[in-house]
């Protein structure tokens, strides 16, 4: 399916830049699917009435997972030439690689198989299945854990965090009332981010300010600088924490954050996977094949 390969890159590549300042890439999508229900494209589905309410408004995802447009593109294309052969799931996990390679990032070798899912749960999206910025370090590891993903994989996969933004009501509370946060850079982001609420709430920042467009190791520096944006990111460098000693280890190492991370990534797409009387291959990656 090489040719696949090359046409979901094609089309994504053509799109990736866009994803960075106006919406959140693909990995951002494909991590918030995971979390909820498993490698399935749940988060692909819009609502069906009488059914089931979709995962995009829930609390984690509104306004932040976006781009499905893309996700629709590639699915309209190989239909065409392959139809009902590549799963949506499938589609996001290549797309989640491919917006990494494409901002400089390691890659990691995929197989195809996934099964999307039949239905989407709202609930599981917003009850905390996904972790929320203002997380702490030990709830961190146990909704990691739960997955089956350590603490090494958590920090790894954090640093996805050197590409994308975050909307002012993800990082008000960090850069108002945290104490372990630099003081210049709380001042910076409180120029576009009032502290009242409702006040720029959809205003944004970059979560890695030093090079929000390549995929590097600058994430981490950031944090040992106390500049991480969320406080779930800071929660990861704290001074003696758990996790200090894998960001450190990055900072320091370039190629071992790569490697991590691909590993990371490869644990995670195999996580929830779908047996073939319990999921399908949709047509439309908005709903499902019966609906």
């Amino acid at each position: 399916m090489g040719w696949i390969t090359i046409r979901i890159r094609k089309v994504f590549e053509s799109r990736v830049r866009n994803f960075i300042f106006q919406q959140a890439p693909p990995s951002f999508a494909y991590t918030s699917t995971i979390a909820s229900l498993g490698c399935d494209g749940s988060i692909l589905l819009d609502d069906v009435k009488g059914s089931f309410r979709g995962e995009k408004t829930a609390r984690p995802n509104n306004n932040s997972a976006r781009g499905f447009e893309v996700i629709d593109q590639i699915k309209t294309q190989l239909e065409k030439q392959c139809p009902k052969k590549v799963s949506c799931a499938d589609i996001l996990a290549f797309a989640a690689r491919d917006s990494v390679v494409a901002l400089g990032g390691p890659t990691w070798v995929l197989k195809f198989g996934r099964l999307d899912s039949l239905s989407a749960s709202f609930q599981a999206a917003d009850n905390g299945s996904i972790p929320a910025p203002t997380s702490s370090l030990s709830n961190l590891i146990s909704r990691f854990g739960q997955l089956g993903l350590d603490s090494k994989d958590l920090v790894a996969l954090s640093g996805a965090h050197t590409i994308g933004i975050a909307r002012c009501t993800s990082f008000r509370a960090r850069i108002y009332n945290d104490k372990n946060i630099n003081s210049t850079f709380a001042k910076e982001r409180q120029g576009n981010c009032p502290k009242q609420s409702g006040s720029g709430d959809n205003n944004i920042a970059p979560l890695d300010s030093i090079t929000p467009t390549k995929f590097d190791n600058n994430y981490f520096s950031k944090l040992a600088g106390r500049n991480g944006l969320l406080h779930s990111d800071q929660e990861l460098f704290n001074g003696g924490g758990s996790t200090d000693t894998f960001v450190q280890s990055y900072i320091n190492d370039q190629n071992a954050f790569n490697i991590d991370f691909a590993n990371a990534m490869i644990k995670m797409g195999k996580i929830g996977l779908l047996t073939r009387n319990k999921g399908e291959i949709r047509t439309n990656c908005r709903v499902p094949n019966n609906k």
